[in-house]
């Protein structure tokens, strides 16, 4: 069988190629840039943007499954309109391309942020909840919603697709590094000047491979699948670095309504140097 993965060289792509390559599967990569470093055994690498509906049909030829990655992620607002473009044009290209060209199987990776956590405060987060529409919530969050609309509209038209929406993704194979790992790496070197108080769902990037998998073998045809592991605080992450590495755990941990007052200066910042530390509004 052969599968294409679009955003390849992210954190989740990573692994997936590695778990695809290592189960004997022909995997065909799509980039808008060229490798950085000859593909590895069973992997091809196509040179196309997602947003470019004819090149992805192209790029798509003879392929059975695709499990579509690329998105862009951002802490600083709509990126002059790169989060949309990527995040909603990219999908509805990418998915037309795939029933163009008689993809068996289009699995979305799509992210818990699609759901407006905010609504759900104090509540359990299900398929069901409320996304993530409300105009106050990130352009990132309304981005993934929007996403997984102009799929289901491609859906609508006959493509088999499924979307997994994973929480906060931790774990190995993190070569950019990704936000996260970002963060983690300062962490585990001492160098995070503070924590906010509150907590997230983690899930390890292992256990998100194998639900894309899944999906795309079990999945029922336009369903979510909420991908989650297990909730900390960061103050709670640091004090596991700190017990790995001996790293100095932050001394502050800030209450959320004092992080707040200081994000017009994160945001300010971020809008000319994006950084995956910056505590924005966002964050």
């Amino acid at each position: 069988m052969t599968v294409a993965v679009t955003g390849a060289a992210g954190h989740v792509g990573t692994n997936l190629v590695a778990a695809l390559t290592a189960a004997g599967q022909q995997v065909r990569v799509i980039d808008r840039r060229e490798p950085p470093a000859p593909p590895s055994d069973g992997v091809d690498w196509v040179v196309a943007d997602v947003r470019d509906q004819a090149a992805m049909t192209v790029a798509l030829q003879d392929i059975d499954v695709v499990y579509h990655l690329a998105a862009v992620i951002s802490v600083a607002g709509p990126m002059s309109g790169l989060v949309d473009s990527v995040n909603i044009d990219g999908v509805r290209a990418t998915a037309r391309a795939a029933l163009t060209s008689g993809v068996r199987r289009f699995v979305q990776c799509s992210s818990v942020h699609a759901y407006d956590l905010m609504a759900c405060r104090g509540a359990v987060v299900n398929e069901d909840s409320p996304r993530s529409l409300d105009p106050r919530v990130p352009a990132y969050d309304r981005s993934k919603a929007a996403g997984e609309m102009v799929l289901r509209q491609v859906v609508d038209d006959g493509l088999n697709a499924v979307i997994i929406n994973p929480t906060g993704v931790v774990g190995p194979l993190d070569p950019e590094p990704s936000r996260m790992g970002v963060v983690l790496r300062a962490i585990a070197a001492g160098r995070l000047p503070a924590t906010i108080r509150g907590s997230f769902d983690w899930v390890d990037v292992r256990d998100v491979v194998a639900a894309l998998i899944a999906a795309s073998e079990l999945g029922a045809v336009g369903e979510n699948y909420l991908i989650g592991g297990d909730s900390a605080t960061v103050a709670e992450i640091a004090d596991l670095a700190a017990g790995v590495t001996d790293a100095r755990r932050p001394a502050v941990e800030l209450p959320m309504w004092l992080a707040r007052l200081f994000t017009p200066v994160g945001d300010a910042v971020a809008r000319r140097y994006p950084h995956p530390m910056l505590y924005t509004t966002d964050t």
